[in-house]
């Protein structure tokens, strides 16, 4: 299913856009995920995100009609479909200078000025385009294309929002072989950089190499996708042995599967992390597919599935760096969207606040129902390990994924270094349509 899946939303859009190094990469993380029998997001409905973007054929209206007592217009297309539209939302919505600034697609009409209750003098279609004429006498043109691409019906809906979010997800266990591509080929190539981009949105992470072993190069990928998010530990933080280290990941230490910076109530949504220097010994990253686990959970064990995505737990982080801070946030572990898909996970446990704030009786079920994912993203067939060398640059979706390090050993003459950096979720998207954009038009 992983693999069909893949197939069928993500690779034919790559096949044509993208260049052969990134697609190679991806097709061997799909014939992965295949052997593996790999699970994924189940697809709501027959749309994609190609059907959300394809162009309305010309002189697609065959009527329109104005229905007053629904207050609805109702439009049918020459394929033998219908759709229909509010009256207030198409007031609302209407395209002409007065009410739109085109330059910007802003709405200049004040809602102030909207009448919510509005009728419908006329309508008309001409040139495939569907012309209303308002009670006001107020004129109204909508292109037949921006018409159909809003319609209300649930599968155009589902759709759009498809195109825009990409929410579907493809789902991973250990045999995942993570999405690779060229760092220079991102940086220099639109359609590598979009590649990239859509293997991190639906696979979670890709690893990048061929960079400089030397600081800056987290910041030149970011300048990729617009900037840098700045944090407490600065726009970019070097992790390496500190002394009185202000994060456990400042040691050698083991550290824990976690997502970074549950004590911000808004956290990073991308974490880029390169290796400038590796450790003599040990070192080797992990990751887990948080959503993955997550859907497991549910499954194995639903009532702790309820409890971490309904109570609220304290995280805290305090010391000085970029500049001094005490930060306190509270979040569900498991966070989920109105349609209860999984969409954010917020765990470390390094940063989990001494303070529950809980009743007694909710104290020990959230312990176990907490250990219980845990043990789900320890168990081996669910963990992703590999070792980063010098020029090797790992991205990923921190509310997604959770990652984690083996203790390592280092020398003075060779300490380990990794730079890492933060974006977040916005920019990556704006970016990622932008690049969607310029390579459908150039291709």
């Amino acid at each position: 299913m992983w693999r069909s899946t893949f197939a069928r939303l993500a690779l034919p859009f790559l096949e044509r856009k993208t260049s052969a190094v990134a697609c190679q990469a991806l097709r061997a993380s799909a014939r992965q995920g295949q052997a593996a029998g790999l699970t994924s997001v189940p697809l709501h409905g027959q749309q994609t995100l190609g059907s959300a973007s394809l162009p309305v054929a010309s002189q697609s209206v065959r009527h329109a009609q104005a229905l007053d007592e629904e207050r609805l217009l109702e439009v049918k297309w020459v394929d033998g479909g219908h759709s229909l539209y509010p009256f207030t939302w198409l007031r609302d919505n209407c395209q002409c200078p007065m009410c739109t600034l085109q330059s910007a697609q802003a709405r200049k009409l004040l809602m102030s000025d909207l009448d919510v209750h509005t009728g419908v003098e006329d309508v008309e279609v001409t040139n495939d385009k569907v012309t209303i004429v308002w009670p006001d006498q107020h004129s109204s043109v909508f292109d037949a294309e921006w018409l159909k691409k809003r319609c209300f019906s649930p599968a155009a809906r589902q759709a759009m929002q498809e195109e825009y979010f990409l929410n579907e997800r493809y789902y991973w266990d250990s045999n995942l072989h993570i999405p690779t591509a060229d760092y220079q080929e991102v940086l220099h190539d639109d359609k590598a950089a979009l590649s990239w981009l859509l293997a991190l949105r639906r696979v979670g992470i890709v690893y990048l190499r061929g960079a400089s072993a030397e600081q800056g190069q987290v910041a030149r990928l970011a300048e990729r996708i617009g900037y840098l998010r700045l944090t407490f530990y600065g726009h970019t933080w070097q992790v390496q042995d500190k002394c009185m280290a202000n994060n456990v990941a400042y040691t050698s230490g083991r550290l824990s599967h976690h997502t970074d910076y549950p004590a911000l109530h808004f956290a990073p949504g991308v974490q880029f992390l390169h290796c400038i220097n590796q450790a003599v010994e040990g070192g080797e990253s992990e990751v887990v597919d948080g959503f993955h686990m997550a859907e497991l959970l549910q499954r194995e064990d639903p009532e702790a599935f309820q409890i971490l995505t309904s109570l609220h737990v304290d995280f805290t982080d305090t010391g000085t760096d970029y500049c001094d801070f005490m930060l306190q946030s509270k979040k569900c572990i498991i966070d989920v969207d109105n349609k209860s898909r999984v969409v954010r996970i917020n765990y470390n446990n390094a940063t989990r606040d001494s303070v529950l704030d809980l009743p007694l009786h909710q104290v020990q079920p959230f312990y176990r129902a907490l250990k219980a994912y845990v043990d789900l993203m320890s168990r081996p067939e669910n963990v992703v390990t590999y070792r980063m060398e010098p020029g090797d640059l790992v991205t990923f979706d921190n509310w997604r994924l959770l990652h984690g390090r083996r203790s390592y050993v280092s020398r003075p003459d060779r300490l380990r270094h990794l730079e890492g950096a933060y974006l977040d979720w916005d920019e990556v998207m704006s970016r990622l349509r932008i690049l969607r954009t310029s390579v459908h038009e150039n291709t």
